[in-house]
């Protein structure tokens, strides 16, 4: 006599399947995959969920957010779900929404009806360019926002102050101030910065003299990195896990002597006012000679 499977045990088959063929790499026959496992159970948030982490790395929002809130009203408590309805919200500009998935998670987000706009802390986000990702320091404004507040390296493709989407698995952790902190990996560009990154080389100053240079910089309202020596260069298992403590030692960039050269990346809305804050700190330190400046990656004109 043939052995009959229940919807149950149908819906749980073509869940497994999908995630077999996601992990394959072939994620329409795991949505495909996903769809059936629904059909068969449409009260279970697994296959709905699954769905929908695919949608949110596609950076397909509205698909994303359809099968996250699926997954919730299926089980109103699955955190991750809830976690993914915010980030899909958010990512939509549904601000009604994204305030239910968060407090429904147990984030205590301000009352309001427009965008989330708080700050939610300070955290590592992964940034992704063409050429290269990087780690760089960010202010959070809610649970999936942040906008970057180090001078990020122009392979990146971004800029201090651009406004991204991230994610909300760690993907790695940092120390700040003592307290381990996890790193988020952006998921695409919300809001360009309208900074311009700009690199300056100099030279017979000391590194003590080009941190009065950052300074003035930050105290002016634009951003600045001595990326001679403030860039540490990660292999993949140190970025994605903890780059302290017991692990293998990636050493910091170092200067080729006491007083330079020195790479410096500034970040101002205009060359002038990049070039005017150069000139007022070299008249300060004569000997400082610049050997090169350059804008490395142009702000993006806001509509």
């Amino acid at each position: 006599m043939p052995l009959r499977i229940g919807k149950s045990g149908k819906a749980m088959a073509y869940n497994d399947l999908g995630s077999e063929r996601s992990n394959a790499g072939d994620e329409d026959g795991a949505l495909q995959a996903y769809a059936e496992a629904s059909k068969y159970r449409p009260d279970w948030a697994a296959p709905w969920y699954n769905a929908g982490l695919i949608h949110k790395y596609r950076g397909d929002w509205a698909a994303s957010l359809q099968a996250n809130a699926q997954a919730v009203r299926c089980e109103p408590r699955n955190e991750g779900a809830l976690w993914n309805l915010g980030i899909a919200a958010t990512a939509l500009g549904d601000w009604a929404t994204a305030r239910r998935a968060w407090q429904q998670y147990g984030i205590p987000v301000p009352e309001g009806d427009g965008p989330i706009d708080y700050f939610a802390g300070r955290t590592p986000i992964r940034v992704h360019g063409d050429e290269s990702s990087e780690v760089v320091w960010s202010d959070r404004i809610d649970p999936a926002r942040a906008i970057l507040r180090n001078v990020p390296l122009p392979a990146s493709g971004h800029r201090y102050g651009d406004l991204v989407l991230h994610d909300g698995a760690p993907n790695g952790y940092r120390e700040y101030r003592g307290q381990e902190v996890a790193v988020f990996d952006a998921l695409e560009l919300i809001a360009p910065s309208d900074y311009s990154t700009f690199e300056v080389w100099l030279e017979n100053v000391t590194d003590e003299e080009i941190d009065t240079l950052i300074e003035r910089f930050q105290h002016d309202g634009g951003g600045a990195e001595n990326w001679t020596t403030g860039i540490r260069t990660l292999c993949t298992a140190c970025s994605e896990g903890r780059p302290y403590g017991d692990g293998h030692d990636h050493a910091r960039g170092e200067a080729p002597g006491a007083y330079g050269p020195w790479r410096v990346g500034l970040a101002a809305r205009e060359e002038s006012e990049a070039r005017r804050i150069l000139d007022e700190w070299r008249q300060g330190i004569p000997k400082a000679q610049v050997q090169d400046f350059r804008c490395a990656l142009q702000a993006t004109p806001r509509s």
